[in-house]
């Protein structure tokens, strides 16, 4: 384990404080997620088991994919006294609702910080956004650690007081590098974050995180898929690039898409320039998916997402 020095422990105490500041002013905060065949009364049925619960409610957000027989998906956050004494009865309470309308539903509870574990190889813009944003407070979120197949940037996520786990991975040691990384993470984070991660993980590893491991990948999907998108797009003449960030799935670059975004681009740009003014676009749309995904704004569907933002 790295040795923190004084710099280490003033970031740990700016991060911290804006942790504590958070859990303090979201002590009574809850998000109530839930996905269902769409039909009259969801919504007056959620609201008044709120109001009987003593909630009140702060946001609320819905979509339907048809009212006649569609998809149904909301988002409520609201507020109770005293919430997390309750956690457990207001779930068992909630269950004859869902049962009622065949709800696939989570309650989040705000105050419980979500614990990310960042994987990164050798590009450090995804990474260093990541980390800027969580010491700024744009990000909240505990880093339990970054875990990297290379050395490069040990000193960058230690000067963060973030512990750094350096594990190769090759061809022939990918299962033992798994399964080293499952161990660390095994009751130490809820999801997993891919800043620029240059390896496929197995769908073994992905079944342990499903909906749970966020990628970035350097191009807008589904095109120029794989590996070297910017010298393909170069050689197509594109006029856009993009970024998407998404969900991995055991297809590669094939899972509910997150968040995208484009700039415009032309014939004067060459492969370098491509290069460079897509990291800019990756350091922020990932970003946004994992700012996202700790709000608890994002359900998936069908290989598919709605994000209420």
């Amino acid at each position: 384990m790295p040795i923190q020095g004084g710099h280490d422990q003033a970031v740990n105490a700016v991060v911290n404080e804006q942790l504590l500041s958070f859990n303090e002013r979201n002590r009574n905060r809850a998000r109530l997620l839930i996905s269902c065949p769409d039909q009259p009364g969801i919504v007056a049925a959620v609201s008044q088991f709120l109001y009987n619960e003593g909630a009140n409610i702060v946001q609320s957000d819905q979509y339907s994919t048809d009212p006649e027989g569609g998809r149904f998906f909301m988002r409520i956050a609201f507020d109770l006294p005293n919430l997390e004494a309750k956690e457990e009865a207001l779930c068992r309470a909630f269950e004859p609702v869902a049962a009622r309308f065949a709800m696939d539903w989570r309650i989040s509870f705000a105050y419980r910080i979500k614990r990310m574990a960042i994987f990164v190889s050798k590009q450090e813009h995804c990474l260093l956004e990541l980390l800027w944003q969580l010491k700024s407070g744009d990000l909240i979120a505990e880093v339990p650690f970054v875990i990297s197949n290379h050395q490069d940037h040990q000193e960058i996520v230690e000067s963060f007081g973030i512990p750094f786990y350096h594990i190769p991975v090759s061809k022939e040691s990918k299962s033992a590098a798994e399964a080293e990384q499952l161990k660390l993470l095994a009751g130490n984070v809820d999801f997993i974050v891919l800043a620029r991660y240059m390896q496929v993980l197995s769908p073994q590893f992905v079944s342990q995180y499903p909906n749970r491991i966020i990628n970035i990948h350097h191009s807008f999907l589904p095109a120029f898929v794989g590996s070297k998108p910017y010298e393909r797009a170069y050689e197509r003449g594109v006029k856009l690039i993009g970024a998407t960030s998404h969900y991995v799935t055991y297809e590669l670059d094939a899972g509910p898409i997150i968040e995208q975004d484009v700039v415009r681009v032309n014939h004067r740009h060459n492969v370098s320039d491509l290069k460079r003014i897509g990291r800019q676009i990756e350091r922020v749309v990932l970003a946004r998916a994992v700012k996202w995904h700790l709000e608890d704004r994002i359900i998936s569907y069908n290989n598919k997402t709605v994000v209420f933002v």
